[in-house]
């Protein structure tokens, strides 16, 4: 089958590869649609520490179920060939104390599908038969494609709690930080305050609701400050994770209110400990999301209460090296790019 392997920082390459045997218990899905993901583009110029060459990467998917191992059967009869499907491709132990209390994204031993195991920028991948979703009736697989970051976002706004009727930020309007934004409406907050740097991003937040702030012309949280009456947001969340954007999310935030960091774009970085020390700000890590988390987003999208359309391009695995190039450039409304497998 033809695979999408990551090689070295900035090198993808088009290779033949065998393509997975099922190991027992597991469904090999046919690859309809991959999208391209934050953590991947990091990992793409080496400074993901997750993600090691030589890899084939990609963990926002859909397909049709291609196969099923004699367990998978009995384990999901509701599965069959064919079938439309997503998956999430978070894969825990089952056993351990995370696990029994719904918390598997945080399994001190799981396992990420394309980056601890091949990964679905390929024709077909083969995944655990309980990580796999059969999509809505009537939902594309393009779609269903989208599951897996809208379930981050969904992750985004159940840690940010109780917002109905408050004022709350999101710095970075990449694709997670849209999908944040969403969630935070959809939890009923009064406003949504959107910063990037780019103008085309700013432009998909304010098309969503977000009150846009651009931080090329203006302080981001002194901005936030005046438009709140110099209290701030109860919440903010950093959808990039710099130092810079960090800091911003605490100074933005209003005394006793949370910072909910989910940006990796450095590993680590400075934070202004004493102002959240003597402003009490709670801050909150948000990694991934939970199964419970996953079945919503699968919810929303159905439903078309969350997505990325119409910022979203479709292109042939083939033309990924290039994709990754063009996202990591940052030019152009695109949220999302779907990678197609060749058939």
């Amino acid at each position: 089958m033809q695979s999408l392997v990551w090689e070295a920082p900035r090198v993808m390459a088009l290779r033949e590869t065998p393509p997975p045997a099922l190991a027992p218990g597991e469904v090999l899905v046919q690859v309809a649609y991959a999208g391209i993901c934050g953590s991947e583009l990091s990992g793409y110029l080496g400074k993901n520490a997750l993600r090691v060459p030589p890899l084939v990467m990609g963990h926002e998917f859909a397909g049709t179920v291609a196969a099923l191992s004699p367990e998978a059967q009995d384990q999901t009869p509701h599965l069959r060939p064919g079938q439309a499907v997503t998956a999430n491709p978070l894969v825990s132990c089952g056993a351990c104390s995370y696990c029994l209390s719904g918390r598997q994204h945080l399994c001190p031993r799981r396992q990420l599908i394309g980056a601890h195991r091949p990964g679905a920028y390929a024709e077909y991948v083969a995944i655990p038969a309980g990580q796999v979703s059969a999509l809505p009736d009537g939902m594309s697989l393009a779609v269903g494609a989208l599951a897996e970051p809208v379930a981050c976002g969904v992750r985004i706004g159940e840690l940010a709690g109780d917002v109905a009727g408050e004022d709350v930020l999101v710095i970075g309007a990449g694709p997670i930080g849209l999908l944040a934004l969403q969630a935070l409406r959809l939890r009923g907050a009064r406003r949504v305050f959107a910063v990037d740097l780019s103008p085309e991003r700013l432009a998909m937040a304010a098309s969503l609701g977000a009150e846009v702030i651009d931080p090329r012309s203006q302080d981001a949280a002194a901005a936030v400050r005046t438009a709140t009456a110099g209290e701030g947001v109860v919440v903010a969340v950093d959808a990039v994770g710099a130092t810079a954007t960090r800091g911003q999310a605490v100074a933005a935030t209003r005394a006793g209110g949370a910072v909910i960091l989910s940006g990796l774009h450095e590993e680590s970085g400075v934070l202004p400990v004493a102002d959240i020390i003597r402003r009490e700000i709670t801050l909150r890590g948000s990694f991934g999301y939970t199964p419970a988390n996953f079945a919503t987003a699968l919810a929303w999208l159905a439903e078309g209460s969350a997505g990325l359309a119409p910022w979203v391009v479709e292109a042939p695995l083939a033309e990924g090296g290039a994709w990754f190039e063009s996202l990591v450039a940052g030019k152009g409304a695109v949220a999302k790019v779907l990678l197609r497998p060749a058939r």
